[in-house]
């Protein structure tokens, strides 16, 4: 049932990632490996296996927080990034990068709340039969 909530949800996070990869074009953390654009592949790859797995709900609680990891740790790499670029602190002489990691942490941890809801309506409805 892809029309449920927490599918919109991790949908919104992968669109996140999405746009963290086409403005993540100017992040160079290092001359040989592409940090931003690798990450942002992976939670791509890991939001559209989490989206398309909605029947085996632990699997896709798994993924968001997989997910969630990864976003973590790519605020801190851009963060490390923000903090070694020359210039002031105006807004937008540094960049949104973060911002949409935030973003994708946020609604993963939504996503996150209404799989166990779903996880804890369906235990019930087992309980009555």
């Amino acid at each position: 049932m892809l029309q449920r909530i927490q599918t919109i949800w991790t949908f919104l996070a992968v669109l996140a990632a999405v746009f963290l990869f086409i403005t993540g074009e100017d992040v160079v953390i290092s001359d040989s490996f592409p940090v931003i654009n690798i990450g942002c592949i992976v939670l791509v790859l890991v939001g559209v296996l989490s989206i398309f797995s909605f029947k085996n709900r632990k699997r896709q609680i798994l993924l968001n927080n997989i997910s969630i990891i990864i976003n973590a740790l790519l605020i801190g790499v851009l963060m490390y990034w923000l903090l070694k670029l020359s210039g002031g602190i105006d807004f937008p002489e540094k960049g949104i990068e973060p911002v949409f990691s935030l973003i994708a942490m946020i609604c993963l941890l939504i996503a996150n709340i209404y799989i166990k809801k779903d996880e804890r309506l369906v235990k019930s409805v087992d309980r009555l039969r």
